[in-house]
């Protein structure tokens, strides 16, 4: 493949076969349409709607789902048939929708494709739509224009093109025409270049097509986002997993449940109900509608907090976050250029304590004046003073802003300084001259200019006795200084010797170092006004007055959201296409970086995601990557077994965004193809955002682990109480429709409380649940066996005792086992909520809802013991009132357990042992 931007300008017209002054004839046109196709990106691939329903239906847990429909149907339990159906249905066609949506990432990509190009042809300019380009096209470009195509640039009239959604860059880039020796230099480095989907925000040119369509990098991007296979997240794995084991488990109860009781001489018929009502208890089928609601509602959370979830997963996945990957430009930063550092001889001034100057040395003021005013950005009037706001180049609005901060408003400056000539700027001249009249007396100012900007403005010009005029420069240190004589010192200009020179050189190579674009300012007195050539004469004999630095700076509150990210064990990871200092000195003022140097795409040009996967753990910062790089780095992380988030605002974002667990877009800033690439969009762009979402994320899978808890316990007692019911001797402890009645009330409504359960203390002080980490975790599994045993043994220990004594009143012991295996589930419930507080810590109001379902839950097993209708039904007997205070107070048993296992954690373990292994 021809590397272009390494070829002359002439010399790629001759290879493309083209012709710069007439272009290609309509016949060649028509020959390399046919060749090369439309200019316009392809889908290719992608999941069909069908396709996307069934990974929808065969999950392991609907599959399940499935199962217990046909279980309950089988059992004539028709309303729990329909219900478990319903939420097949109904999270079918939320995932559908979803998956769907995010499949349309193609064609958001599509729309940057331009409708219309000014294209040279059979030697006269046409306008022609944009897909019809070929290679060897000649264009031209001018503001405001979209890129077409991939270009070699022929002329460059000060060229500037924002290149930010496809590099990083977050300033527009210079252009010029000579030939690059580098090889495989990175996409922002190609300066003679121009690529499909930027656009052009300064100056004009004309250039030569050399790719069309899906051979342009945009086209390589979109190729690289249909490639990208979505990985499972974190809850679907775990899910999944324990859908598998719980279905194991099931048919291992059935078995033994069954065979155990015929084998005692019960009733096979009766036997394989009782079994069949077990497993169905056995089986949570709750748990995907609580996953479900636990997931909404931690996507409103998020919404409240400026964090749009496109994908429900990705709530979840958040709290399983190990790497955040982030763009720099507007992500980090905010994505405007800002003066940070002013430097004038022999003092140097940080923005923020500008104000604080009570003597401005002289220096200062023609710095500030000079940037703003040899400066084509228009400052709003209606913009206040502590905000300004400027329209045009983001550099120079930098230094409109800067000085209006200062009280030297651009509308002033001009007023007192009216431009009466200008030698334009070149990007290989690299600076600007304006020429101005000197419009004021020395006690009268024009119209609507201050007397306090006439003062500061007219005396450094009057210590040079200006007679008519002032020319101001501006541009690269180097540039500026080629046309020097002189440097201001104190309050007047000095001869320009070595030591001020090195003196000059040596802080500008500091701020650059410190990852700032340096911009240097010059001027000299113009005597005779109407006499004065405008053109390049007028640079010489320059006074240098000092330079500007500049940087995009950090959003305010991200310090703090990277700081909460270590703590809670995430590591930050910042990926830009921006220089290695910039991105260095950002990732340093952040904590996001260690000493260690950027990895640059250069390094990364030759290793493949292999290669990276021993280097990626200890690399922080990446700098003047390819989107390609990104996708390496998400994959090489994910390799490693992290769970990545990938944050991005750009078009070169979207395929590592489609890869990662879970790609965060930005809402404002953010292109479309990123918003349908991610499963998060910042609606406030605001990095600290996403700690807000980590920690909903943290949340919502900590109240489904709850929630499984919860049910696994509980339902380990149902299976206790069933087996060693048996070999103490005892006929069945419950129905089967007892079962199934335990089974419906405990499970529903206190599960749908525990997916409102609020933040536990510490939830951002520990770290991330490893990825490859079984929903049951050796905590969980120990706690659902002495649990569910306790469970089993309080259950019976009353209806034992009620049976021993009367063997003959069934009815009655076997209420005295339903009534209190029912009540012991309402206080495991009220334990769980917490894996170590205390619950009387918390307060049984802080989740009202968890406290209602407990009451409504024991109200309707007080209907089922109570009501002559209902013990009909579920064959149960009244309790007398000794009886039903024993019960409650065996009910309490394993309430307090929990509680006596939580106050054991809060001793004798470490905070972040006891939070990790809960």
């Amino acid at each position: 493949m021809t590397e272009w931007h390494q070829v002359e300008g002439e010399a790629a017209v001759d290879q493309l076969g083209s012709n710069r002054h007439r272009g290609l004839s309509t016949a060649e046109v028509q020959a390399r349409q046919t060749k090369h196709g439309p200019n316009e990106l392809t889908e290719t691939g992608g999941r069909s709607p069908w396709r996307i329903l069934w990974e929808q239906l065969s999950g392991a847990m609907v599959i399940m789902l499935f199962v217990a429909a046909a279980v309950s149907w089988f059992l004539a339990e028709y309303t729990d048939a329909i219900a478990i159906m319903a939420i097949i249905v109904l999270n079918a066609a939320l995932g559908f929708a979803q998956d769907y949506r995010a499949e349309r990432a193609m064609a958001a990509l599509k729309k940057l494709a331009v409708p219309n190009v000014r294209v040279r042809r059979d030697g006269q300019l046409h306008e022609t739509p944009s897909r019809q380009l070929v290679p060897g096209d000649i264009i031209l470009i001018e503001v405001g224009n979209f890129i077409p195509a991939d270009c070699r640039l022929l002329e460059s009239v000060n060229l500037k093109i924002d290149e930010a959604a496809l590099t990083g860059e977050s300033h527009p880039v210079e252009k010029h025409t000579p030939p690059l020796d580098t090889d495989e230099l990175p996409i922002a480095d190609r300066h003679n270049m121009a690529y499909m989907g930027t656009v052009v925000t300064y100056g004009h040119g004309e250039a030569i097509v050399t790719e069309i369509g899906m051979d342009t990098q945009l086209g390589h991007i979109a190729r690289s986002l249909q490639s990208v296979e979505a990985e499972p997240t974190p809850l679907q794995r775990r899910l999944a997993q324990l859908g598998r084991t719980l279905a194991l488990f099931a048919l291992g109860i059935v078995a033994i449940v069954f065979v155990f009781g015929v084998i005692r001489g019960e009733d096979p018929k009766l036997m394989l109900l009782t079994a069949l009502s077990l497993a169905v208890a056995v089986v949570p089928e709750g748990l995907p509608a609580i996953a479900t609601v636990a997931l909404a509602l931690g996507a409103r959370r998020m919404f409240r907090r400026q964090a749009l979830i496109r994908k429900l997963p990705a709530v979840e996945t958040l709290g399983s976050v190990t790497v955040i990957c982030s763009d720099k430009t507007g992500t980090l930063t905010e994505n405007r250029m800002t003066v940070t550092t002013l430097q004038i001889a022999g003092q140097r001034f940080d923005n923020e304590a500008l104000e604080e100057i009570v003597d401005e040395p002289l220096a200062l003021t023609l710095l500030l004046a000079g940037g703003a005013i040899c400066n084509d950005a228009q400052l709003d009037s209606d913009s206040p003073r502590e905000t300004p706001h400027a329209v045009g180049d983001p550099t120079e609005v930098a230094l409109v802003v800067v000085a209006a901060k200062q009280g030297l408003t651009k509308p002033e400056l001009d007023a007192l300084l009216p431009r009466v000539g200008e030698v334009p700027f070149d990007s290989e001249r690299k600076r600007m001259t304006t020429v101005h009249r000197l419009n004021f007396s020395d006690d009268e100012a024009p119209a609507d200019v201050s007397g306090e900007v006439l003062r500061r403005v007219r005396q450094p010009l009057a210590e040079l006795n200006a007679a008519d005029g002032v020319a101001f420069l501006k541009g690269a240190t180097d540039a500026v200084l080629d046309c020097c004589q002189y440097v201001w010192e104190d309050s007047g200009p000095r001869t320009l010797d070595d030591d001020r020179l090195e003196q000059i050189r040596t802080a500008n190579d500091e701020l650059a170092a410190g990852g700032m674009r340096v911009l240097a300012v010059a001027f000299r007195p113009v005597d005779d006004i109407q006499a004065s050539p405008f053109d390049e004469s007028v640079e010489s004999e320059m006074i240098f007055v000092g330079l500007l630095g500049m940087l995009d700076p950090p959003r305010a509150e991200v310090e703090e959201a990277v700081a909460r990210c270590r703590t809670a064990g995430i590591r930050p990871v910042m990926i830009t296409g921006d220089h290695p200092l910039t991105a260095m000195h950002i990732a340093r003022s952040l904590g996001i970086a260690d000493d260690r140097e950027a990895m640059t795409g250069r390094e990364l040009t030759d290793m493949g995601v292999t290669d990276l996967e021993p280097v990626v753990g200890d690399v922080s910062v990446y700098a003047r990557v390819a989107p390609k790089d990104k996708l390496h780095i998400v994959r090489a992380l994910q390799n490693q077994g992290h769970i990545v988030a990938m944050t991005g605002d750009g078009v070169n974002d979207a395929p590592a965004l489609k890869q990662s667990h879970i790609g965060v877009a930005m809402g404002k800033i953010g292109t479309d193809v990123s918003k349908e690439a991610a499963q998060m969009v910042l609606l406030d762009d605001n990095f600290a955002t996403i700690v807000n979402a980590v920690e909903e994320g943290r949340i919502v899978y900590d109240n489904i682990r709850k929630f499984v808890k919860y049910t696994m316990t509980s339902n380990a007692g149902e299976v206790a109480v069933m087996l060693l019911g048996p070999l103490f001797g005892m006929p069945l402890p419950l129905l089967p429709l007892q079962i199934l009645w335990i089974n419906l009330v405990t499970d529903g409504l206190p599960g749908l409380a525990l997916a409102v359960e609020p933040a536990e203390r510490g939830t951002m002080n520990r770290p991330p649940h490893p990825p490859r980490e079984h929903i049951f975790d050796r905590r969980m599994a120990v706690d659902i066996v002495w649990i569910g045993l306790l469970m089993g043994v309080v259950s019976l220990a009353m209806g034992y005792f009620q049976w021993q004594t009367d063997a003959e009143s069934t009815r009655q012991w076997r209420t005295l086992v339903f009534t209190v295996l029912t009540l012991s589930q309402m206080g495991n419930a009220l334990a769980i909520r917490t894996s170590t507080d205390s619950l009387f810590r918390v307060g049984l109001l802080s989740n009202k809802a968890m406290l209602g379902s407990v009451l409504l839950t024991f109200g309707l097993q007080m209907m089922v013991v109570y009501l002559p209708p209902l013990q009909d039904v579920f064959h149960t007997a009244p309790l007398s009132l000794w009886e039903l205070g024993v019960c409650l107070l065996l009910s309490t048993v394993v309430f307090w357990a929990v509680e006596l296992q939580k106050l054991w954690l809060r001793r004798y373990h470490k905070p972040h042992e006891t939070q990790r292994n809960r």
